[in-house]
């Protein structure tokens, strides 16, 4: 039976149809096809999906449970809970006739009849509990049987109820409790649906995770993991009745971004023995996950692992806390394994977080006899981070490049863990500044659409008491008041606009409009007749402490070029809403925050600068370019100004987190194309080759090698510019339906080439040189136009289908 019909759509704009969500029920699997005719030819498709749970009563009673009641222990660290229910079938299901969906206050490792119910690494996400709380669902029939079925849920602390102080205050977040559960098994039968769901006739077990934290790590007894053993022996005398408890007061949602899995296994690339019975291993790159390690003899053991990103002086991993943010340790882990001869035992690895790591340590491997080194795949690596599918390719003729390009790609992953993180190691929030200059080099390189309008999700949760988005998003409280922030609050119109330019996907700016518009005005009436401030600049640029710093700089030139782009970007999603009187207001407002620059920071000449600055500030000029601060007229003038710097400083950059995303893009579209790519490959402090020089695996958190963290991407930004200038491919309107094709280097390199999935289908460039002449090849996906702007052909258009151009040479 059909139950909704599109009928024929004639708009060539549609990207994506909204089903009426009414007409569809929970928990019911439904089919759809799609029929398209263009001009290039017809395509059909079909596939299935099935319906989630919208609406607390299809949960079926189903109520949150605990191990114990919140406030019950007072802080003290007890074994994590696992939670025990039990399900009588008179026939074994096929897989998709029986669904589970979980959700936690916490995280959840989920096993039906001992066996992982494969919902993911560290689920659900994280989210702020007070507002949403995400559930996860999987078709897990293959997992039951005829008979007795026991559902075991081990709870895990996450950022829900972790114990131990932490600088940013999650120990005391508004949500805190004991993690808690809330499941529904449906299984369908002749009968109908037949269901278990979590009350108070569960029971609870102590687990075998003795202690779990975001930060410090776990503890693991095998030897107490009683979910280990099989049921037979299971004493009913461990088991206590579960406890029906509040929960998290959000509303539950499914979890729309990809789950997080361990998505590889990398042993170390070398072990060597630093004491009898101390194990260093290292990495061949840095990773976010955890190791798993192998029972190190036929005997008990108690190992200890230390996880650092670099080593200290003592040749230790790095996990010193120096900045005093958590009370207690930071990156361990401790295991204890009983006799291999037990019936339990097996290799280990953490359930409940992720570290961030090149280097681990591991306290109690004896020292066999003849035994040497242990084989290098008892201490593999696990890398973890959410399953997201590459979406581009780059490489061209300079390998610094491609090896850039490769780091940058490795470093994002390592921070995907349903938000985007600063780190994986020291902090895992996700700042909004950070992830601002990262989104777009997300958004290109990997599927990162879900996660990423989650995240956006995230931030507008934290606008809901004062209408300006915090500093971090989750936000649990975090008593350090960091206002005022234009420079990191441009995060929330911003994602908004480009989840529409790279996925064509218009409902985050709809569903958060009230939000971005009160957002753009209030950061407006903060100025100070149109000029603003900010605690948060041009961070670590090369003046700038490695542990984390502002510039010496006027922060007011960063923050008001800032708010111009926030009514800017908000002005653009209340035209492509409809919203018309909002933007004539928003336009106003812009147009008074720009006047107020120009008179405040841009001289004469042309330059760009802050009250009682001692040097020339790259990025000053830079955001003043790229936000159309400048008047027309002197901008030939400030990228002259901008170019000599660089060349005045060797071919360098002095530029933060701000500047730097937008640095080579300026210098490259005003002429500068030679010394963005002079910037670009400089070996020598400060720069990306610097990083090469150094042996970076990842990118840092700072230019110099005394930089906090190494797997930090918000200078990576280079990336946007090896797409978009270097190979030439940048969206042009939402969706990528226009997109533009402008080298800007084909006199510099031999040759370029990007190719990258959009919402359309596959949109390609390369150029290359062959007999003097510049060869250019595109690749245009139906339903998409690419614009070229290159010499010699500029404004000429390319429809659907591969073209081969040939160029006149480059001319010097």
């Amino acid at each position: 039976m059909v139950v909704w019909d599109s009928g024929a759509l004639t708009n060539p704009d549609v990207r994506h149809v909204d089903v009426d969500g009414a007409l569809l029920q929970p928990d019911v699997r439904y089919e759809w096809s799609v029929d398209v005719r263009t001009a290039e030819g017809s395509a059909s498709a079909s596939s299935w999906f099935h319906r989630g749970l919208t609406h607390d009563d299809q949960w079926h009673g189903a109520q949150w449970i605990a191990g114990w009641s919140d406030g019950a222990l007072l802080g003290s660290q007890r074994p994590a809970p696992v939670l025990l229910g039990r399900l009588n079938l008179t026939h074994a299901p096929e897989d998709d006739a029986a669904r589970l969906y979980v959700a936690a206050g916490g995280h959840t490792a989920v096993r039906i009849n001992g066996k992982d119910a494969d919902l993911g690494a560290v689920v659900p996400g994280f989210t702020d509990y007070d507002v949403r709380v995400q559930y996860v669902a999987a078709h897990v029939g293959r997992l039951l049987r005829r008979g007795d079925n026991i559902v075991s849920l081990e709870l895990g602390r996450g950022f829900y109820g972790p114990l131990a102080r932490s600088t940013w205050d999650w120990h005391i977040a508004p949500w805190h409790g004991e993690p808690t559960a809330r499941c529904m098994l449906v299984v369908d039968t002749t009968h109908g649906p037949t269901r278990l769901v979590t009350d108070d006739s569960w029971e609870v077990v102590d687990g075998g995770t003795l202690r779990d934290d975001p930060f410090a790590g776990e503890d693991y007894d095998a030897a107490a993991d009683r979910t280990l053993w099989p049921e037979s022996s299971e004493r009913p005398e461990r088991r206590r009745p579960a406890v029906v408890v509040a929960g998290p007061r959000g509303r539950l949602e499914h979890q729309r971004q990809q789950p997080q899995r361990v998505i590889d296994r990398i042993p170390p690339d070398r072990i060597e023995r630093t004491a009898p019975d101390v194990l260093l291993a290292h990495y061949p790159r840095l990773v976010s996950g955890w190791v798993e390690v192998a029972p190190p003899g036929d005997q008990p053991s108690r190992l200890r692992l230390d996880y650092g990103e670099r080593l200290t002086a003592a040749r230790t991993p790095d996990n010193l806390d120096t900045h005093g943010y958590f009370d207690g340790r930071f990156q361990v882990d401790e295991v204890a394994f009983p006799a291999v001869a037990a019936d339990n035992v097996r290799d280990w690895h953490p359930r409940f977080g992720y570290r961030g790591f090149s280097w681990v340590q591991v306290t109690g491997w004896p020292e066999e006899r003849g035994a040497g080194l242990p084989a290098p795949e008892k201490l593999s690596a696990l890398v973890v981070h959410n399953d997201v599918a590459s979406r581009a390719e780059f490489t061209c003729s300079e390998p610094s490049l491609v090896e850039l390009h490769a780091l940058v790609r490795r470093t994002i992953l390592v921070n995907l863990h349903d938000l985007p993180t600063d780190t994986p190691t020291y902090e895992k929030n996700g700042w909004t500044g950070d992830g601002m200059l990262g989104a777009e080099m997300m958004l290109r390189n990997f599927d990162t659409q879900q996660l990423l309008a989650k995240w956006l999700d995230d931030i507008a949760d934290t606008t809901r008491h004062t209408g300006l988005p915090a500093v971090i998003a989750p936000h649990g409280g975090w008593r350090a008041d960091w206002t005022p922030t234009p420079t990191w609050n441009a995060a929330f119109p911003l994602l908004a606009w480009w989840l529409r330019v790279y996925g064509g996907d218009d409902r985050p700016m709809l569903r958060h409009y009230d939000a971005l518009l009160r957002h753009a005005r209030l950061e407006h009436d903060r100025t100070d007749g149109g000029i603003a401030t900010t605690t948060l600049g041009d961070w670590v640029s090369p003046e700038a402490d490695p542990g984390g710093g502002n510039p010496p700089e006027d922060l007011r030139v960063a923050a008001t070029a800032y708010v111009y782009r926030i009514l800017r970007t908000v002005m653009r999603i209340a035209l492509v809403l409809g919203r018309r009187d909002d933007a004539r207001e928003l336009s106003g407002r812009a147009r008074d925050v720009r006047d107020a620059f120009r008179r405040t920071f841009v001289s004469a000449t042309g330059a760009v600068r802050g009250a009682d600055e001692e040097t020339f500030r790259q990025t000053h000029q830079v955001l003043a370019l790229r936000f159309g601060l400048v008047p027309r007229s002197l901008q030939a003038r400030t990228a002259a100004g901008l170019a000599a710097d660089v060349r005045a400083r060797g071919d360098h950059l002095n530029t933060g987190a701000l500047g730097t995303k937008y640095l080579l893009p300026v210098l490259s579209r005003h002429g500068y194309a030679r010394e963005a790519l002079s910037v670009a490959v400089n070996p020598t402090y400060p720069g990306w080759g610097h990083w090469l020089q150094h042996g970076a695996t990842t990118l840092w958190e700072h230019w110099a090698p005394e930089s906090r963290s190494r797997g930090h991407y918000f200078l990576g930004t280079v990336d946007d510019w090896l797409f978009e200038d270097v190979a030439g491919i940048r969206p042009a309107s939402p969706g990528w339906r226009t997109f533009d094709v402008a080298p800007t280097l084909t006199h510099l390199l031999d040759h370029a080439a990007a190719r990258l999935q959009t919402p359309l289908g596959d949109a390609a460039v390369s150029w290359y040189h062959e007999d003097r002449r510049v060869v250019l090849e595109v690749e245009v996906p139906v339903g998409a136009v690419a614009r070229l702007r290159v010499p010699g052909a500029d404004g000429r258009r390319l429809g659907p289908g591969r073209h081969r151009l040939e160029l006149a040479g480059p001319s010097g």
